[in-house]
């Protein structure tokens, strides 16, 4: 009964709701594939080990703090881990370069969802200015009563391209938000961590220790 609903709204719509139903599949398939992206990441989060990571480095057991971080999937302690690990520049770099990969991850396929939810109302506007066309184009062709249904026809042909426009848009809003707010959360968790490792690290340098050799120690233990 529904899907019989929408495949005649879609008809009456005119030609312009394929390009719109191709943005709404699009759309569709983007807020899928980054649910399911947020989904595994919160489960990969592993807030134990990123303090057993930090603790390890409060207490200057810099070795055993890259034992911890190694392998993790949790994408604050993996950035930690590259920190300590990268030899070839300074340690706020290195920390720069995994946070911006992790968010690069993270921001996938967004600029999809924003240009869809720009796209779909401009494509609804441009049914409205089609089907109007349309109808008036058809006036002179017919009686006064064929006149009055072809001017019926188009302005429900514009109605339905415009509302299938906007609703795709408010609803890619809604999720392209949530998504933006999640990143938000990582980019802070991701800054908040790169700062505890810069300020423990220069702890132990006014300490005597010397974080060089230890990174040195460790890339060459990975290689």
């Amino acid at each position: 009964m529904l899907a019989n609903i929408v495949a005649e709204y879609f008809k009456d719509g005119g030609p312009i709701m394929y390009p719109i139903a191709a943005v709404a599949i699009i759309m569709v398939a983007v807020i899928v594939e980054r649910g399911i992206f947020w989904l595994m990441l919160s489960r990969r989060r592993d807030a134990a080990k990123l303090e057993k990571t930090l603790g390890a480095m409060e207490s200057h057991d810099f070795k055993s703090a890259v034992t911890v971080a190694k392998g993790a999937d949790d994408p604050v302690v993996r950035m930690i881990y590259h920190g300590l690990t990268h030899v070839h520049g300074s340690l706020q770099g290195a920390l720069q370069v995994a946070a911006g990969l992790e968010i690069k991850r993270a921001g996938r396929f967004m600029v999809l969802i924003d240009t869809c939810i720009t796209l779909a109302p401009l494509l609804g506007l441009l049914g409205t200015v089609t089907g109007i066309m349309g109808s008036f184009q058809k006036m002179g062709e017919s009686s006064i009563a064929g006149a009055m249904n072809e001017i019926q026809g188009g302005i429900g042909e514009a109605l339905i391209a415009t509302a299938a426009g906007l609703g795709i848009a408010i609803f890619g809003v809604f999720f392209l938000n949530l998504y933006n707010e999640m990143m938000e959360k990582l980019k802070f968790d991701l800054e908040t961590a790169a700062t505890n490792v810069e300020v423990m690290v220069t702890k132990a340098k006014q300490e005597g220790f010397d974080t060089m050799v230890f990174r040195r120690e460790a890339a060459a233990e990975l290689a």
